[in-house]
């Protein structure tokens, strides 16, 4: 009987008690590891807070406002798919110091993580795509591969993959460290403080208007644009370049982000600057590569070849048509 009682005593402690409340929580919303709370908090938060501020003070809004929210949507979506993306993670192409002041500055008001932090998460997503070592694994689900995977901590097996990619080129570079080192401030400045003033300042915007469409219409919009492509590109979608791999096209996530939903080529070519095969007229990652190579800030443009392309589909490919016909070798 003193036991028993024991035994009780020591399952009914507050401390106990909360910690298994919180861990039934977390399984029943699917979660296999631990919710980093403090994630899980201010993201929720600030989508709560988001809808009820824009749904408040949102309209009536001048037309700059709109405008210059747009500009920014195009300008920190080239700073994530043209900086961090293929130009740091797959070196699709070579950057002149302008450039790279430009992207830089672009990608710290996406309010992203750290450049280093999404080259070294990127690289190893693209290493072990749709694994277990995949920090957005889209075998876990639309919601743990869209954002649950920023909410919770990360597994064994992504931190142990992690530590073995290779970061020199980004750890040895001076101008990345310093970069990195004050990335919180920058990030601070050029996400929400600059943003959000100069439409105060010079059209004379409301401010609560102003923190409406820069802090959240305009960040959100892009936050979820960009994470389409861990989500909807891996689950919905056709593979004419590779059937056997989980990425796929998806026209929506192209147009949402401006040119980077056409995944299951990507996969199949990272090292193409394009990050596609056939035209598209919202890939303005590739409009921009390229005219800045016009201007001699971009340089030595990898691409694949219609050969290459033409011979991995071939093989690889669901049957869906490429832009390229298939070659057919000719014989005497």
């Amino acid at each position: 009987m003193e036991r028993d009682k024991k035994v009780m005593e020591k399952k009914i402690t507050p401390e106990r008690s909360l910690s298994e409340i919180f861990r039934t929580f977390e399984k029943s919303l699917g979660f296999q590891n631990d919710i980093k709370w403090p994630s899980f908090i201010i993201i929720t938060l600030y989508h709560v807070i988001g809808a009820y501020w824009c749904y408040n003070f949102a309209f009536p809004v001048k037309w700059q406002t709109v405008v210059f929210a747009a500009i920014m949507y195009v300008a920190t979506g080239f700073g994530i798919t043209g900086g961090a993306h293929r130009l740091w993670t797959h070196k699709s192409y070579k950057a002149k110091l302008p450039l790279k002041l430009f992207l830089l500055l672009c990608f710290s008001a996406a309010g992203q993580n750290s450049l280093y932090q999404w080259v070294r998460d990127h690289r190893i997503h693209h290493k072990f795509s749709d694994t277990d070592a995949d920090p957005h694994n889209a075998n876990r689900g639309l919601f743990f591969s869209h954002i649950g995977w920023l909410m919770m901590k990360k597994n064994n097996e992504v931190i142990l993959r992690g530590k073995q990619i290779d970061m020199s080129d980004i750890e040895n570079d001076p101008f990345l460290r310093f970069y990195d080192k004050n990335f919180n401030s920058l990030k601070l400045v050029f996400c929400y403080i600059l943003p959000t003033m100069l439409g105060i300042l010079l059209w004379n915007e409301e401010w609560k208007r102003a923190v409406a469409w820069q802090c959240f219409i305009r960040f959100l919009g892009m936050f979820h644009s960009e994470l389409t492509v861990n989500s909807l590109a891996h689950t919905f979608g056709y593979k004419p370049y590779n059937k056997n791999i989980v990425p796929a096209e998806n026209r929506f996530v192209s147009i949402c982000t401006l040119g980077e939903g056409w995944h299951n080529y990507h996969h199949a070519f990272p090292f193409d600057y394009k990050a596609a095969e056939h035209f598209d007229f919202f890939n303005f990652g590739t409009k921009f590569i390229k005219l800045f190579e016009k201007i001699g800030w971009a340089y030595d443009l990898k691409e694949a070849t219609p050969e290459m392309i033409n011979a991995i589909a071939k093989k690889l490919g669901d049957g869906t048509p490429v832009h390229f016909p298939i070659l057919v070798t000719k014989t005497n």
